[in-house]
């Protein structure tokens, strides 16, 4: 595909790949504005400038200015120190058996635990708990019942409270939760909070997730530690090797 030639200054091309090269270093939430007839005319106006003052600049003698030799300077460091850090860290790599053997070993790591899925209605006392519960043993849809006398702000949802773990609510709660069978509600449950009446919904199993499913994960966590390793090795190699003083 050709790329078109959109504008000369002082003989230098500016074309359409340098409009594109432009739009590509904004977020990408920023691009599609960038992409229309109007954006990208705009930018074509501001890479005509930056060319112009690139121009002038260098016709001014710019190229000796104290200031530019300094940011030259720090840039060449900066430059430079990036490039020795991304050599060292080149040789960094880990393979598909060293990920696999990882997986087998830290097979507790990628268990995901016992789960319930629950509904409740939270009271102040055991007579209105047991109040509702009447109501609820006389036809009353519990999640009607959440939304009419529960004060726990989940009675918006009908009393849901999503999924969740052992450790993540109350211990009386939990004990209850864990040890009903789905769709029985249970008699009023006393914690800190009040009088709550459970109704499990759904018991999820303990699993253990697939290599496929954790592989990528494995594979950045042991990256991330050998180039903290090998950063460190550097360090402490360059550190014998040039005098440091800390003051």
């Amino acid at each position: 595909m050709e790329d078109k030639v959109l504008a000369l200054v002082n003989g230098a091309e500016i074309k359409e790949s340098d409009i594109q090269n432009t739009i590509n270093r904004f977020p990408s939430d920023k691009q599609g504005q960038l992409s229309t007839e109007n954006g990208k005319k705009q930018l074509l106006n501001e890479i005509i400038f930056f060319e112009l003052v690139y121009n002038y600049a260098k016709d001014t003698n710019l190229e000796k200015d104290s200031l530019y030799l300094q940011k030259v300077k720090e840039a060449k460091k900066e430059i430079l120190t990036q490039t020795a850090i991304a050599k060292a860290m080149n040789g960094v790599s880990v393979t598909d058996e060293e990920i696999k053997d990882y997986y087998e070993a830290n097979k507790n790591m990628y268990k995901t635990p016992e789960m319930v899925s629950a509904k409740h209605i939270l009271v102040d006392n055991i007579d209105k708990a047991n109040e509702v519960l009447k109501h609820i043993s006389g036809g009353m849809p519990f999640e009607e019942a959440a939304q009419k006398y529960s004060s726990c702000p989940s009675k918006a949802q009908g009393g849901n409270l999503g999924k969740f773990s052992k450790g993540q609510m109350v211990p009386e709660f939990e004990d209850a939760a864990f040890n009903l069978d789905i769709g029985i509600i249970s008699e009023p449950i006393k914690t800190q909070f009040g009088y709550h009446l459970i109704k499990v919904e759904e018991k999820i199993e303990p699993a253990l997730k697939s290599f496929d499913e954790v592989k990528d994960a494995i594979k950045r966590g042991l990256l991330q530690e050998r180039q903290a390793y090998t950063y460190s090795k550097l360090d402490s190699e360059l550190r014998d090797k040039y005098k440091v003083e800390i003051k």
